[in-house]
């Protein structure tokens, strides 16, 4: 059994689709999905593109996923990755994949001088929690999300 990571490729499109949509039947939020190939193609690998995704492989074959971007933190100065989504199909959970993603990622920040590896998890998602925990990171419990989207974006905007 051989776990490996690699920059996912314009090919890899129609496998992540499948791996966002799965990942929003866990979350119970398959309903949100609105995106498509095409969509997520131009999104990820377009020219303007800024995300970045990873495919996690078991002896060849896609068992999850991740897509980050870099961001920026005014305080340190300097930039951070931002891990959007982490996703390991359910069947191949608990063998090491997600860890092994996430220190691949940290890795990479390393590599890149970010001062920061950040991600949200759902405050539901006991599981998540407790497994990032167990690695050492602390969730910001003090910071609170906020959203514009859909008609509120656009109303927003426009106003």
């Amino acid at each position: 059994m051989q776990i490996t990571i690699r920059d996912a490729i314009a090919s890899d499109t129609q496998t992540i689709l499948d791996f966002i949509i799965e990942l929003a039947v866990y979350e119970k939020a398959e309903h949100e999905v609105k995106t498509n190939v095409e969509e997520t193609k131009e999104a990820i690998f377009g020219k303007d593109s800024t995300v970045k995704a990873l495919i996690c492989e078991q002896d060849g074959i896609a068992i999850g996923y991740a897509v980050y971007f870099y961001n920026y933190s005014t305080w340190l100065g300097k930039n951070g990755i931002y891990l959007e989504d982490l996703y390991i199909t359910e069947s191949k959970r608990g063998i090491g994949a997600g860890k092994k993603m996430l220190k691949y990622l940290a890795n990479k920040a390393l590599d890149s001088n970010c001062g920061r590896f950040e991600w949200s998890c759902l405050d539901w998602n006991t599981p998540s929690r407790d497994f990032y925990e167990s690695l050492g990171a602390v969730s910001q419990d003090e910071w609170i999300g906020y959203r514009l989207e859909g008609d509120s974006l656009v109303d927003f905007a426009r106003s």
